[in-house]
């Protein structure tokens, strides 16, 4: 991989890690989209409550360990103006793992306002790509609630295919729910 930090740009879109001074634009549209993200939100069980949710410092400082650490590479996805760098969301090519599986999973989520205009389904396909060419990896996963319809049109336009189901798989939205499993191989490491 290239040194951290990474920024992957596709056009207007780029995929760059949060930075400090990002933390308005963060909490901003977090509060716009509380809603409309609540039902796909990963939550924490019971046993995990006592521990507090990080600050937007702590986050950015985590998620540049992991990267750093080839963990996790978490990056927001921004729009390129004459103004300047809009944030709409958010992906995550998390689970690294290399040796024998070399793989990983994205997780990411999309600002309401920018939804249906293809940022969310542009930003998996260049992580995903920037997995396969620059982690060589063989294999990389998306994993989303099965009401998802949206987030299943953004794996299938991705290049992803249906896998199977995984009962219980996740905490989301206050309970543990099924999700269906969605894999993109690299074309390229079937040796």
């Amino acid at each position: 991989m290239k040194s951290w930090p990474v920024v992957i740009v596709d056009k207007e879109l780029i995929l760059r890690p949060f930075r400090y001074r990002d933390r308005s634009q963060w909490n901003e549209v977090r509060r716009i989209n509380a809603e409309w993200l609540a039902p796909w939100e990963a939550t924490r069980p019971a046993l995990d409550s006592d521990n507090p949710l990080p600050t937007f410092y702590q986050m950015i400082r985590y998620y540049n360990r992991e990267a750093r650490e080839l963990r996790s590479i978490s990056l927001g996805i921004w729009l390129k103006s004459q103004s300047g760098e809009q944030f709409i969301g958010q992906i995550t090519l998390g689970g690294l793992v290399f040796g024998a599986y070399r793989g990983g999973h994205i997780g990411y989520w999309i600002d309401q306002r920018y939804a249906n205009r293809g940022y969310a389904t542009r930003s998996v396909q260049v992580l995903t790509d920037f997995a396969f060419t620059e982690l060589n990896l063989h294999r990389v996963e998306i994993n989303l609630r099965p009401e998802n319809l949206a987030s299943r049109k953004v794996a299938e336009k991705s290049g992803y295919y249906y896998e199977g189901l995984r009962p219980r798989y996740l905490h989301i939205a206050g309970d543990w729910r099924d999700h269906l499993t969605f894999v993109h191989e690299n074309p390229n490491n079937f040796n």
